[in-house]
């Protein structure tokens, strides 16, 4: 699986840095890994109407939507901050959130260094598709 994480943290630093952020100028990358192993890339995109800002995370999981991908087992996130890791936003986690909780998170450092988490750990007691189910 090194290989793969390797992939996977290179590919969301190079989508980082074609992120469209003129007004916060906080580029962002994102990659997801399919269970097909296929790794579909993010970045965020800013507006000036703040509110439509779309993250990189969600544009990942849009665009892996719009291929056809619906099962996921890992995201790798990349920003610019170079003393700390930083995870995804509360939104983007609930978006991760509604494809299952058993996501290995990544979240890595400009350099390439990453740390290792989950979902479940980034958004415990998470609201999912199967309460909307549960009676």
């Amino acid at each position: 699986m090194t290989d793969q994480v390797n992939e996977l943290i290179s590919k969301c630093l190079q989508a980082r840095d074609m992120a469209y952020c003129p007004y916060s100028r906080f580029p962002v990358g994102a990659a997801v890994l399919t269970t097909d192993g296929a790794i579909i890339t993010g970045c965020n995109v800013e507006n000036a109407s703040y509110g439509l800002t779309v993250c990189a995370e969600r544009t990942a999981i849009q665009r892996a939507v719009v291929e056809g991908h619906r099962q996921f087992t890992a995201i790798a996130v990349a920003c610019e901050i170079k003393d700390r890791f930083v995870g995804p936003c509360g939104a983007c986690r609930q978006v991760l959130m509604e494809f299952g909780p058993n996501w290995t998170v990544y979240l890595s450092k400009p350099d390439g260094s990453y740390k290792e988490t989950s979902l479940s750990e980034l958004l415990p007691q998470a609201f999912t598709p199967g309460h909307l189910t549960e009676n």
